[in-house]
């Protein structure tokens, strides 16, 4: 995907306002300044944020639509695609990191873009207390399997799980066919064809009522 076929993505999929793509835009600007102090995005993909990150994030969107209430974005850092989500709905969403100098980039963002429907949770995600959010995202954040036992406390039967897993969906998918049940299934990246995002609901740990 181009940055021109990102950008039309976003206008085909959402009612982008002048002001929110203004606000995509300055979080860019912010995330390129943050980016001379800690590694946020792989320089490799600076020239390609729209297509790498904004729209990556953003995909994750039309997946949620019938699923309303509060976006867990675990292991934020860099804001993706929890920003992302927050610029581009208004619905509740936290951003869970434990990082410091992540944390406070997140902060800075949130109240630079005059977010008001974002929550930052400065910890590791077995800290967050317990909670049946209605979306948890995840990008780069753990393995399936691991991912799931950090957060299973934050998730009831009715969770919609978004989890961009790039091209090993389907390998970290069997990797917890022995110990989680539940409804998986493989959605295709529009960013990239050969990743994907587990889309899951009722995760639940075996052995476990």
């Amino acid at each position: 995907m181009t940055e021109d076929e990102a950008l039309s993505w976003l206008t085909a999929h959402f009612a982008v306002p002048r002001e929110t793509l203004d606000r995509l835009e300055a979080y860019i600007t912010l995330l390129f300044a943050g980016m001379a102090e800690q590694n946020l995005i792989a320089e490799s993909t600076r020239e390609h944020v729209w297509a790498r990150h904004i729209v990556d994030s953003a995909q994750l969107l039309p997946l949620a639509r019938s699923t309303p209430g509060t976006w867990m974005d675990l292991g934020s850092g860099a804001g993706l695609p929890g920003i992302v989500v927050a610029i581009l709905s208004d619905r509740p969403v936290m951003l869970v990191e434990s990082r410091r100098k992540r944390i406070d980039f997140l902060k800075v963002v949130a109240n630079s873009l005059v977010l008001n429907n974002v929550t930052v949770f400065g910890g590791r995600v077995e800290a967050v207390p317990t909670y049946a959010s209605a979306i948890i995202s995840a990008r780069a954040y753990a393995p399936l399997p691991r991912l799931l036992a950090s957060a299973v406390h934050l998730a009831d039967e009715k969770t919609l799980w978004l989890l961009p897993k790039g091209r090993n969906a389907q390998n970290e998918l069997e990797a917890t066919r022995p110990s989680w049940q539940g409804v998986f299934h493989v959605e295709q990246s529009v960013t990239d064809p050969d990743s994907a995002v587990v889309v899951a609901t009722g995760i639940k740990q075996k052995g476990r009522r």
